[in-house]
């Protein structure tokens, strides 16, 4: 007995052709959206690239980009399928690739159901990339007459006034690492040497900032050297007192504006399942229709169309022994190449 099976008539057919026609059409837009969504997101990753310490990064946005130009393949077949379903003699060329067609819509909806799970899984190794990359990009800050590395003051600049942040974790983080390069400090200062002396590795570290973490909303001049020295100021305490720089750190900032497209991203391709899974439905429908007319020469006839010819239970019995049989035919090729030897 056919699972879930619906009386069509010539009208039926017609308007259900029609509203599948334009839901795969506007797939193809949504798969151009998907595509565009992809190279959106690789173009925002390469931006940032040289603060993430993760060679993978591209993976998810590869895959979106094959999605959208595979769904505006698939979708094109299956709008023109449709449009041809309304001439039987047209529809009939059609009729032998369908099965496989609708197989491979099915493989497709799981391949994009794991990739949304990818949307939302990869801001944790996003998370850790962007922990190791501020970290190397902050040492390098100063390095802007070394090949390689000349642009990282700029990128961390750009970074830190776009997304209102400083630092990896917070602004206390430019406090562990000497960001001025020596060709800019002057040696015969003294106080550049007892700072320099005081420090086991050599290095010229302060309680400062780079001008790129003040706070232009700040009523308040930008206080970003001597940050944690409350008699370097006039009427200044920084235990109480609001500093006027950024306090949130860059790899909550990035994670945050990642997180929220990967989520979106992530939502919107499983909207996108829900309607391949409804057309898939309905072309079984129309094509198991048009399949079992009651006169096949009378488009007018009536016919039923269902979503399995089998119940569920029975599908899946045949399935197996499809299964066992193709098994059964491996072990017997095995033996038979075997017997030889």
């Amino acid at each position: 007995m056919a699972l879930m099976p619906i009386k069509f008539d010539l009208p039926k057919r017609v308007k259900l052709a029609q509203v599948l026609w334009f839901l795969y059409w506007l797939s193809v837009m949504a798969g151009i959206l998907i595509f565009s969504m992809g190279i959106f997101f690789k173009i925002e990753l390469r931006k940032r690239s040289e603060m993430m310490d993760n060679n993978e990064r591209h993976f998810v946005p590869n895959l979106l980009i094959l999605a959208g130009l595979v769904a505006c393949v698939i979708n094109a077949f299956g709008g023109k399928v449709c449009h041809d379903s309304l001439d039987t003699i047209k529809f009939t060329k059609w009729k032998p690739m369908l099965k496989t067609y609708m197989s491979g819509c099915v493989v497709f909806c799981i391949a994009l159901f794991v990739m949304a799970l990818l949307c939302f899984l990869m801001q944790i190794s996003l998370h850790f990339a962007l922990a190791e990359g501020l970290k190397n990009g902050m040492k390098y800050y100063k390095d802007t007459d070394t090949p390689g590395r000349c642009f990282m003051k700029r990128t961390l600049d750009m970074t830190q006034i776009e997304f209102r942040c400083c630092g990896n974790n917070n602004y206390k983080d430019w406090f562990e690492i000497q960001w001025i390069s020596n060709r800019y400090l002057d040696f015969s200062n003294d106080e550049v040497k007892a700072r320099v002396q005081s420090n086991v590795e050599g290095k010229y570290l302060m309680e400062s900032v780079p001008f790129s973490c003040c706070n232009p909303g700040s009523p308040r001049p930008c206080i970003q050297h001597h940050l944690t020295t409350n008699s370097a100021h006039y009427s200044y305490d920084h235990h109480t007192e609001d500093l006027n720089i950024w306090t949130r750190g860059c790899r909550e900032a990035l994670v945050s504006y990642y997180g929220g497209m990967m989520n979106s991203i992530g939502a919107f391709v499983l909207l996108f399942i829900i309607m391949q899974a409804v057309e898939t439905v309905g072309l079984q429908y129309l094509s198991t229709s048009l399949e079992t007319l009651a006169d096949p020469e009378n488009p007018e006839s009536e016919s039923e169309g269902w979503l399995l010819e089998k119940s569920v239970k029975e599908t899946l019995s045949d399935m197996t022994k499809i299964t066992s049989l193709f098994k059964s035919n491996q072990v017997q090729e095995g033996d038979a190449e075997a017997a030889p030897t």
